[in-house]
């Protein structure tokens, strides 16, 4: 070969060689967080957002929804203050599982540090888990929690460059909602939780007060109890017309504008309602039962999360009838509430009969687990999956009143398990899973179905079935219930609901019409193309029924009193008008 010839394969080889090293991604991204010197810090969930847009801070942009941003998640142990963490480069995340599959561009990334305390159980077992410090056991604004400034990087062609983050920020805590002359605020400590958890353990309540409290001490009322998700105060009731400075937001669940106007309205309405001579003088409360798995409890007894159930009816609700004059009885004590709050109604009712008199059961979560949204538990073989030779399908969680599906059952478990393993994630599927399953050996709930492939324990989900599956229960036991039972159970979802929860509502009905002695004599209804959470107003929209749980579902709550109430019951002290 002539020399110039060598020279000019030299130059290819050298050229093609620079060529290769230049589209190559990065193997490996140094990323290095650092936790304040000052603070102990020791065990928690490590989370790093990234977010194609600054509109609000990437913390706030995850969701299951298709606006979600970017999270990765890993789990930080024995932690020193101060100490550098290089980031786990194979951590999973959501919905991009690899941080090298990120797409060329910029993004706003943010750590934040989610702080899980260390518990005892009574069981003789020790886990890590976050407990609630006011906030309802939201990750993003957990007081305690650390968090660092956004940053700006650019991902390129050659993959994602180093860089540092610092978690120098603290959320602050939370201040806790005033006393005024409508509203009081109680908070125990409940012997039986604190018992089970190894340290003290508290239940609050919202307590609304009917008019002219203080100017009937002769008075003893029924309760109302307001089951829900995790209330910061008292809601829908203000003493005022909504202000008239308020700018009309918008609601892109409802496509409704000036929805923040609707709601003052209503609230005011219903104070007005309230105030009415003809109005019963009710008392209502909305129950603070977090626990470190979610921002509530479920309302009922559980392995992994102990006597909740217990705590609250024999704890809880006795001490607020004591210090507002509530008349005591099972007789006059109602539960409703929607969602979480709907399966709890139900719930409470059914395993403590004798206990309360009636429950309004709107949009409830899976009350029969053949329907756990669209898996059946015990005969499916993988809740991610439909059964198929040939095709994959993935098992959508979630949909509109036309069907049009946002997300799916391995994509909500995905992120689930991204915010934190072994139930730890504060969401829905997670903590049905520490209410419904067995405790584990480790001491956290046991999983009915794979985390990631989403492959089903049948033996765990048996133990569902004869704890919580709730139509099971009912025709297991409706020789032993159905007596005490007949008259209580009111039902209601929207036939579109987003969840597909209105499947299990139909077995539940068809179960109920087919009971005798006695028959159940409650009431199941539907809503026409209602999504989530419809509760039985036939007679208007959802985003103004919604509104209104506090005085719906009172004329039949009279009619049940009516009917029901023991020779001798105190009817009267409290139906003054003034």
């Amino acid at each position: 070969m002539k020399p110039y010839l060598n020279f000019f394969f030299f130059l290819l080889i050298l050229s093609s060689s620079c060529t290769q090293r230049t589209n190559e991604k990065k193997t490996e991204t140094n990323i290095v967080i650092t936790t304040p010197e000052d603070q102990s810090v020791k065990n928690g969930r490590l989370l790093l957002i990234f977010a194609k847009n600054n509109d609000k801070e990437p913390r706030f942009q995850i969701n299951g929804g298709l606006n979600t941003q970017v999270l990765y998640g890993m789990n930080i142990e024995n932690h020193s203050p101060g100490e550098k963490i290089h980031f786990d480069s194979e951590a999973m995340g959501f919905p991009v599982e690899s941080l090298s599959d990120l797409e060329p561009g910029e993004y706003y990334v943010q750590a934040l540090f989610h702080v899980y305390e260390t518990f005892d159980l009574s069981t003789g077992h020790t886990v890590k888990l976050p407990m609630d410090n006011g906030e309802g056991q939201q990750w993003n604004r957990s007081p305690g929690n650390f968090y660092s400034t956004p940053i700006k990087i650019d991902i390129g062609q050659n993959g994602m460059p180093d860089f540092a983050l610092k978690l120098d920020q603290v959320i602050p805590e939370i201040e806790e909602p005033k006393d005024t002359e409508w509203v009081k605020h109680i908070k125990i400590k409940s012997e039986k939780l604190s018992t089970f958890w190894g340290r003290d353990i508290y239940l609050g309540a919202h307590v609304l007060l009917p008019k002219n409290f203080d100017k009937h001490p002769e008075a003893r009322y029924p309760l109302m109890i307001f089951h829900g998700h995790f209330p910061s105060d008292f809601g829908g009731f203000r003493t005022t017309p909504p202000d008239k400075d308020l700018e009309p937001d918008y609601s892109e669940r409802f496509k409704v504008k000036g929805y923040n106007i609707i709601q003052q309205q209503e609230a005011y309405d219903f104070y007005q309602r309230w105030n009415s001579p003809d109005f019963p003088r009710f008392l209502i409360i909305e129950i603070q039962h977090p626990t470190p798995y979610y921002d509530d409890s479920y309302a009922v007894n559980s392995a992994s999360q102990g006597p909740y159930g217990d705590a609250i009816t024999y704890e809880l609700i006795p001490h607020i009838e004591k210090e507002f004059r509530g008349i005591g009885k099972g007789w006059s004590r109602f539960l409703y509430g929607g969602s979480t709050g709907g399966w709890e109604a139900l719930a409470v009712q059914v395993k403590y009969p004798d206990e309360y008199n009636g429950c309004f059961a709107a949009c409830p979560d899976p009350i029969d687990f053949t329907s756990y949204c669209l898996t059946n538990i015990y005969e499916d073989q993988n809740a991610y999956y439909y059964k198929s030779d040939f095709k994959t399908l993935e098992v959508p969680s979630r949909r509109d009143f036309l069907g049009q599906i946002s997300s799916t059952v391995k994509q909500d478990n995905h992120l689930e398990l991204v915010l934190g393993d072994k139930s730890r994630s504060g969401q829905q599927f997670d903590i049905w899973e520490a209410t419904y399953s067995p405790q584990g050996e480790d001491g956290y709930p046991q999983r009915i179905w794979d985390k990631y492939t989403g492959e089903i324990d049948h033996v765990v989900a048996n133990y569902w079935k004869e704890n919580y599956d709730l139509r099971y229960i009912l025709e297991r036991d409706w020789d032993k219930l159905g007596e005490k039972l007949r008259g209580k159970i009111h039902i209601y979802c929207g036939d579109m609901d987003n969840y597909y929860l209105n499947n299990a509502v139909y077995s539940m009905e068809a179960f109920l019409e087919s009971t005798t002695d006695p028959y159940y004599e409650g009431e199941v209804d539907y809503g026409d193309r209602a999504e989530h959470c419809w509760n039985g107003d036939q007679e208007n929209p959802n985003h103004i029924s919604r509104l209104r749980y506090n005085s719906m579902y009172v004329p039949k709550i009279m009619k049940r009193i009516a009917e029901s109430a023991p020779p001798g019951a105190d009817l009267t002290s409290w139906r003054y008008k003034e």
